[in-house]
């Protein structure tokens, strides 16, 4: 799987980027991700903390798309991954649900 990280306004960390990555990478494999484009931005009032984790999903048929804010970007990424990974175990279920009823 490609993993595009683009910061917006600002120049994400290493560390930042590394735990990106890693929490991507513990995606189901099987899920046949073709690539994630993440982006990350800071909201427009800068008194009060709003980080943007936008990451979208190119998988065969729809690619899936979250957006989330918190007050630290690494929770804004803990939240768009795990939506992610209840979107591709809901698409996985409707998939073996429709397989399963064809033959039935």
């Amino acid at each position: 799987m490609d993993i595009i990280i683009q910061s917006l306004g600002f120049k994400a960390s290493d560390h930042l980027e590394g735990y990106i990555r890693e929490k991507l990478g513990k995606l189901n494999p099987s899920e046949h991700v073709i690539r994630a484009n993440v982006m990350l931005f800071q909201g427009p009032n800068r008194s009060t903390p709003n980080d943007y984790c936008e990451i979208r999903l190119e998988v065969p048929g729809n690619d899936h798309f979250v957006k989330e804010q918190s007050t630290q970007f690494e929770q804004s990424v803990d939240s768009a991954v795990n939506k992610l990974q209840q979107m591709l175990r809901k698409q996985k279920e409707k998939q073996v649900d429709h397989f399963q009823g064809r033959h039935n």
